[in-house]
């Protein structure tokens, strides 16, 4: 594969940026099907933006608070996913849940990862829900955005034991393992092409020894 033939990927991201972090080494080889070609933040603080600038991958910070609604504020970050030519589009850590201008500027092209095994859990504090409701099998899961809340067409997932000492650092951890393994193999698909939506269902046309479930058993 040659440089111009790869898809390019924005990834928009709010915290440390671990995710990212797997997402810029998987892709680092020229011959990956997919490209990094900026990250976005909505916080000048958010260290993905530094793990971006150590890849030499350039960056964008939206601010809400400089945006009259919500409308505007997805607006701008569209504008600048566009820019840079970006196809795809990875939310890692993006504490925002996409508004229709960028629904319908990626449509069925923006993925994000969520630490539980969906439609359980979803939202904010997903190991605690987790530990709470006292379930034996928890993991991740890399899904098409929607208008929801980690509402939308499930891709791929990655399951986990939850210990009976587990507290939610310890969880975290593990599931975190399988997050770093679970997105980047999702993104080579997208690149590829390979990833479908049809009718709010997401098909993978997988080859020899792939899957879309993955079972972790580090503990």
């Amino acid at each position: 594969m040659t440089p111009t033939d790869r898809v390019r990927v924005g990834v928009l991201a709010s915290g440390g940026g671990t995710n990212l972090q797997a997402l810029i080494d998987a892709t680092a080889d020229p011959s990956h099907p997919a490209e990094l070609v900026v990250v976005g933040a909505d916080r000048h603080k958010a260290h993905a933006l530094q793990r971006a600038r150590d890849a030499s991958i350039g960056t964008f910070v939206v601010l809400k608070r400089d945006h009259p609604d919500r409308a505007s504020f997805d607006r701008a970050i569209v504008e600048q996913l566009q820019a840079h030519g970006v196809q795809w589009v990875c939310c890692a850590g993006f504490m925002k849940v996409a508004g229709p201008p960028l629904l319908e500027a990626f449509p069925q092209r923006i993925l994000n990862i969520h630490p539980t095994l969906l439609p359980a859990f979803p939202g904010l504090r997903p190991h605690e829900q987790v530990i709470e409701a006292g379930v034996r099998v928890s993991g991740c899961t890399v899904h098409i955005c929607d208008e929801g809340t980690d509402t939308g067409p499930i891709v791929a997932q990655a399951v986990v034991p939850v210990l009976p000492d587990d507290d939610v650092q310890q969880l975290q951890a593990r599931v975190l393992r399988m997050e770093h393994r679970l997105y980047p193999m999702v993104l080579r698909w997208a690149a590829e092409g390979r990833l479908q939506v049809r009718d709010r269902t997401a098909t993978v046309h997988l080859r020899n020894g792939e899957s879309t479930t993955l079972f972790g058993t580090d503990v």
